[in-house]
């Protein structure tokens, strides 16, 4: 940085060396110069931070001519700059040598020696103060360029990952995003939460191959398409496939790796699809810590390009105190050791960390900085509150598309998670059929999806209700199936398990209900 380039001329026996006392420096900044090192301590002369390049100082001198300018005698300094000598001569200088600093023929600067023991320059030490100058003028525009693609690379980056992370009622989220590389360098990491209706919450992660402003782009297009198929409804496994025929239709070279987890905090069902990325862990409320192996598909991109979009969603529940860890292969990648040690680092690493979430996530950061890396690191915790736990009188409720057979795997362990957390296990089997044959009744013999909602009733008995709406008036009807029929069981298998069942109709179509007695015991 130009700091550096500074703080190397002030304090490493630069100045010694050429037998100056001080310096000054200052640097072009829209066509003015700006004062960045100001020579003596107690020496800063009020109203010369920022300078015209027309003004009577050596510095805007040098800058406007670009020659140097040596100052041989006090008296010279006074006659030449009568408006900055009364301000410094009380420092002793004796003379004083100010250097254009140019770099591809334009100025950036100018630096500014002080002497208090020297009368004069001879023509080898002018020679060498100018050949001193063009090469800190190349220090320092590559400082200068550094600083400006950092900053860029930066500003990018972090442009491109979510501004704020939402509050999510009935968890706790931290996020953290960093940089292992500097300059130009940055990766595609990203991190996501999306809240969803009924008390569900997406959390993303995720990786672009390579490290350049090319995969901050894509990471960028990338995470808002994968948050609006979320937010449309899709199910976890139908926003992987859109994401993957997103990226590949791009028309980029570059893959990339994803974990999506959509999670019910009221249930605790975790619905998670993998696309080439590492498997999340899990940390228990005790501390303990262990890896969540996920089946997964082939990286978003890679899986269209070869016809294989099918993504398998693995469904494993979140206890009220558990957190479900998300991060990037940058977290885990250690030099000379293969990915499993890194992953057992990790769990380790998690297990011995603090318990506050905000403080965990800031011990993982810190073991990347500590250990520097090639790769950058995203890391997303999720914590659901115990205080969230499901209560009596609980309401679920869950879209189920016509062409989605993925929203009705998801919508029965909605129902059965649901089940056993309002206390109904023992009718956990019963409600699941019954519902399923509803659900099924509504996509099979009507247009359009279902909406299936389950609740507890309170009242003299707890009831559990299932209602499946959907936009069709046509009212169902009991039939016999027949020897060899296939279908007609559905509505008799909901008569015998149900304690009771109607139809009602809605404006835009109809509601197919049924209710289970919950056993006091339970």
């Amino acid at each position: 940085t130009v700091g550096d380039v500074i703080e190397v001329l002030k304090n490493s026996q630069g100045l010694a060396h050429l037998g100056a006392t001080s310096l000054v420096m200052g640097l072009m900044e829209a066509g003015r110069i700006h004062l960045v090192a100001d020579g003596p301590e107690d020496s800063f002369v009020p109203g010369t931070r920022y300078t015209r390049t027309d003004e009577q100082y050596p510095m805007s001198e040098v800058v406007r001519t670009l020659a140097p300018r040596f100052i041989e005698s006090a008296t010279d300094f006074a006659t030449s700059y009568p408006i900055l000598w009364p301000h410094i001569s009380h420092l002793g200088i004796t003379s004083a040598a100010y250097l254009p600093l140019i770099a591809q023929a334009r100025p950036i600067g100018a630096l500014g020696l002080l002497y208090s023991d020297k009368d004069g320059f001879t023509s080898d030490e002018r020679n060498l103060l100018v050949a001193l100058g063009s090469s800190i003028a190349q220090s320092l525009q590559r400082a200068m360029l550094y600083e400006q693609e950092h900053d860029l690379a930066e500003g990018l980056q972090q442009a491109m990952l979510p501004r704020r992370i939402p509050d999510v009622p009935g968890a706790q989220v931290a996020v953290r995003y960093r940089s292992a590389r500097l300059g130009r360098d940055i990766g595609g990491d990203w991190y996501d939460v999306i809240p969803l209706p009924g008390g569900r919450v997406g959390a993303v992660i995720g990786d672009v191959q390579g490290h350049d402003t090319h995969a901050a782009a894509v990471m960028g297009q990338l995470r808002i398409v994968l948050r609006a198929y979320a937010a449309e409804g899709h199910s976890p496994a139908t926003v992987m496939a859109r994401a993957s025929v997103f990226l590949h239709e791009l028309d980029t070279d570059r893959f990339a790796t994803c974990t999506y987890a959509e999670v019910d905090l009221t249930t605790g069902v975790v619905q998670l699809v993998r696309a080439g990325h590492v498997d999340p862990l899990v940390r228990e409320s005790d501390g303990n810590c262990r890896r969540l192996p996920a089946e997964g598909g082939l990286p978003l991109g890679l899986s269209a390009e070869f016809g294989r979009l099918e993504y398998p969603v693995s469904t494993v529940e979140l206890d009220p105190g558990q957190t479900l860890l998300l991060f990037t292969d940058g977290l885990v990648e250690l030099p000379g050791a293969d990915l499993d040690e890194g992953i057992q680092l990790l769990t380790a690493m998690v297990r011995n960390g603090p318990q506050d979430l905000q403080r965990l996530a800031d011990r993982l950061c810190e073991e990347v900085d500590e250990r520097g890396g090639e790769d950058d690191v995203a890391v997303l915790l999720l914590r659901r509150k115990v205080a969230h736990a499901p209560q009596p009188g609980g309401r679920l409720q869950q879209h189920v598309a016509q062409s989605d057979p993925e929203a009705l795997s998801s919508a029965r362990h909605m129902i059965r998670a649901a089940v056993r957390a309002w206390g109904a296990k023992a009718r956990a089997d019963e409600v699941e059929l019954a519902a399923d044959e509803l659900i099924t009744n509504a996509l099979m013999h009507t247009d359009g999806g279902a909406i299936v909602t389950i609740r507890v009733l309170t009242g003299p008995e707890r009831r559990l209700r299932v209602d499946v709406e959907d936009r069709s008036s046509a009212l169902p009807r009991r039939r016999d199936a027949g020897e060899a029929g296939v279908s007609g069981r559905g509505l008799m298998l909901v008569d015998r398990l149900a304690d009771l069942w109607g139809v009602e109709s809605r404006g835009s179509g109809k509601c197919v209900w049924c209710e289970f007695v919950i056993p006091a015991h339970e």
